[in-house]
Order: structure tokens, then sequence, then C-alpha cells
């Protein structure tokens, strides 16, 4: 946590070169207090700012080392949230998520009577808690970071007074501050940097997870018991139960892998290809990155203005940190095996999923519940109809255009079963359990 170290350091050096200055001109240390300043509101301010940090963001995920889909909607989620606070100030009609999250009580406060710049803070708050999300992203990528803050500091610096451009990093400095700090408790710090903890002992016995490849130790085994940002989602059974293991050739658990491997033996070259867009496996956006993505192209055809945008981002980012805790929490619970292992242990020995299998236990399809937080987002965002282009891919890969939300949410989930690496009982409770998810989300007080 050097970083951190280093802007909190920084911020408090800002706050003692400038203290006597500030209480010298300033009216509101007089009796009395001093004349509010009214400083341009969020929605007069180019969004341009906020989507040029997001693909920056989504490029790191893609080219940094441990961002599998967990810690990048980790990471997701408080690059937004410290976005939504630094902007919020000029949102009259928004609320501060402060004693609205788990563990999060307090948000530092702009000066009423000073002027700022909302974007020029959140590029502030942008770039520190990017820096130390991604402190071990190698220098490469911590250049980008410093060139994308380069020029939005040049950007929303001209013009501005001196006071101004102080007033604005330094409050955008102390929101990284203290999100990063309320970041460091939530479990998951050390996520990037210990995907397969070495430590961890694997649990043994009929039905367990097992490996299928060289990758021994599985990804992420403590996850589920990081801190989601709603109370709501640490709930243990939001989850279905999944049907009894057995091997007994009578059980329904039997034939539904009997009538698993009859599907996917009659995949189709479009299911495959649905299945290739949608792994997001390793180095890659992952499926929340790949989300995130998606719904930032809908934004913008929306013509979203920045106030909007942030308070989208926000309601992703927590949604998709959430659904992974639980649907981790909930895969580590049951521990079960993938359909490789058991189709090869109890049924046909040279049998072979189409993509490869995730080192980590079946149930649920992770990426059923990150596309039902999406839909449960976008359907409150936007309603059910909408239609909108999966681009993620341009130029690798044919975009795939939509004209309905289910017809995405149905694609993404079955990709997995037309890959081979979940079966359909896991996409089902997977996409109820993230629009379950979701569900909490929106019901946090964001707008007034």
């Amino acid at each position: 946590m050097k970083f951190l170290k280093y802007v909190s350091l920084l911020f408090m050096f800002l706050l003692l070169i400038h203290g006597c200055k500030d209480k010298a001109v300033d009216p509101s240390s007089t009796p009395g207090g001093g004349k509010k300043v009214i400083s341009p509101l969020t929605n007069t301010l180019d969004s341009k700012f906020l989507s040029d940090w997001t693909a920056l963001h989504l490029k790191l995920i893609k080219n940094s080392a441990g961002f599998a889909s967990p810690v990048a909607a980790r990471s997701l989620a408080y690059t937004s949230l410290a976005t939504y606070e630094t902007l919020i100030p000029g949102m009259p009609g928004y609320q501060s998520m402060a004693k609205q999250l788990n563990g999060l009580s307090t948000i530092p406060q702009p000066d009423s009577t000073k002027e700022y710049n909302w974007a020029l803070a959140a590029t502030h708050a942008q770039y520190s808690v990017l820096k130390e999300l991604f402190i071990t992203a190698g220098d490469r990528n911590q250049r980008l970071i410093d060139s994308v803050k380069t020029i939005y500091d040049k950007k929303y610096k001209t013009g501005l007074n001196d006071a101004a451009i102080d007033n604005s990093i330094r409050f955008g400095a102390a929101v990284a501050v203290s999100i990063l700090e309320y970041a460091k408790k939530d479990g998951g710090s050390n996520g990037s940097s210990n995907n397969y903890p070495k430590s961890y002992i694997i649990p043994t016995g009929i039905g367990e997870w097992k490996p299928t490849g060289p990758q021994k130790i599985p990804l992420l085994p403590t996850w589920g018991k990081n801190r989601t940002f709603s109370a709501l989602n640490a709930d243990d059974t939001i989850i279905d139960a999944q049907m009894v293991f057995s091997y007994e050739k009578t059980t329904d658990y039997f034939k539904e892998v009997k009538k698993f491997i009859g599907q996917t033996a009659l995949n189709t070259t479009v299911e495959k290809k649905i299945s290739e867009y949608f792994e997001d496996g390793e180095n890659s956006l992952s499926i929340a990155g790949h989300l995130y993505h998606v719904m930032g192209t809908i934004a913008k055809d929306k013509a979203y203005k920045l106030d909007q945008l942030a308070a989208l981002y926000l309601k992703m980012g927590l949604a998709l940190n959430d659904a992974h805790v639980s649907c981790w929490k909930t895969k580590y619970q049951n521990n079960t095996i993938r359909p490789q292992t058991y189709i090869i242990e109890a049924i046909d020995k040279n049998w072979k999923p189409y993509l490869g299998t995730p080192p980590l236990p079946e149930y649920p399809s992770e990426h059923a519940m990150a596309a039902g937080v999406f839909g449960a987002i976008i359907e409150n965002e936007f309603g059910k109809d909408i239609t909108f282009l999966d681009n993620t891919f341009d130029g690798v890969l044919a975009n795939r255009p939509y004209t309905s939300l289910e017809k995405y949410l149905t694609e993404i989930t079955a990709s997995r079963e037309y890959g081979g690496v979940n079966y359909p009982l896991s996409g089902k409770a997977g996409l109820k359990a993230g629009k379950k998810i979701a569900a909490n989300i929106i019901k946090l007080k964001i707008k007034k």
C-alpha cells in the first residue's frame, strides 16, 4: 500500500502549506460564516473523461496479472465509488453512499465557500485509486495511468484559477484516501497478488471439487468471505440449493449429466461461437469488465450526462462486486466438481469440454450471476426492450447486435453450457441470484 501512504502524506502536506492562506481568506472562518460559492454542476461537464478512465481501467484489467473477474469487479466498484463521491457535490439530485454501504461511515466534503471543478477532482480520485489498486501491474501500466491523468489535468486546469485547481486536487485526493482506507478492510485487498493461495487446504470426499488441469489450487477460495457493499447481499440463502450429488444412474443428478452430455454434443457452429464470445477467461476483460464495457456503450448511445453516467457506473460496479462475493461464497460452500471431472469418472473417460474448465468449483455459474446483475441494472435504467450492440471485441470478433435484453442474458448464461463448463441448473440459479443482488443495490438511496 505504498502509493496509498504517498497520497495520504501528499494530502496532509497540501493541507499544511495552504492552511494559513486558507484561513486568512476563507470567510467561513469568520463569525456568521461565509458566502457560498457556486461551482459548475457536474451535468454541465464533459462525460468523456469518465469514459476514457473506464476504457483505461478495462485495458489494465486485461493486461495485468491476477485480475480475475472477482478482482476486476472489486476494482471497478471502488473506482466508481470514488468517482461518484467526488462528483456528487455538483449533483444536487443525488445522495452520498456514506452510511448506506457496509462499513462506510463518512466521506470528505468540499468547502461550500470555495470553487471546484468536479471533473478535475474526480480525475485525481480516479488516478489515486487506480495507482493503488494496480500497484503490482507493472511500469508500463503505471505509465498508462499517468498519461490519462496528464491529459485531463491539462484540460481541466486550463482557464481555472490557481485556488480552484488546488481545491479540486485536494478534494479528489481526500476522497481517494477515504475510499482506499475503506477498501483495505473488505478482505480482498491482496486478491490480485494471491489468486491461488498455497496455504489453502483442498477438501476431499465424494463429489468435492478436483483439479482438471495443472492448476492444483482453486481460484480465490476465500473470496466469499469478503465484505459486500449491501448488507442484504451478505445473505447466505440468496442462491437456490443445487440437486443432491450422486453417481447412481437412477438419480436426478446422473440423469441431468447425461442430458448435458447429449446437448453439448449437438452444439451448432453458432452455439460454439457464442461460448467463445463470452468465455472471458484469463488475460481478458473478464465477464465483469465485458459487461461494464457494454453498459458504457449503451450509456453513450443514450447520450448520458456525467452525473447520470457516474450513478450508473456506481450501481453496476457495486452490484458486480457483490455478485462475485456471493457467487464465490456459494461455490466454495458446495465445492462441487466440474462436469469434466464427473463425466470422466462416471460416464466417458475420453470426454472433453469445448472450452477449458476454470480452476474452481462448478455451482453456481459466475457468468450467469454477472448477467443477472447486468440485466437488472439495465432494465431498471432503460427498460426491457432496449436495442444495443456488444462490440467488446471490435476488430477481433464480429460485433453482436441484440434487440432485447432477455436474449442477451440467455446467451451469456447458455454460453457456459455450450462450452461444457457449467450445467443448466447452475446458469438458472446464478441468473436468478444476480438479479436479486442487483435489486438490493438498486434499493440504495442514490437519488433524493
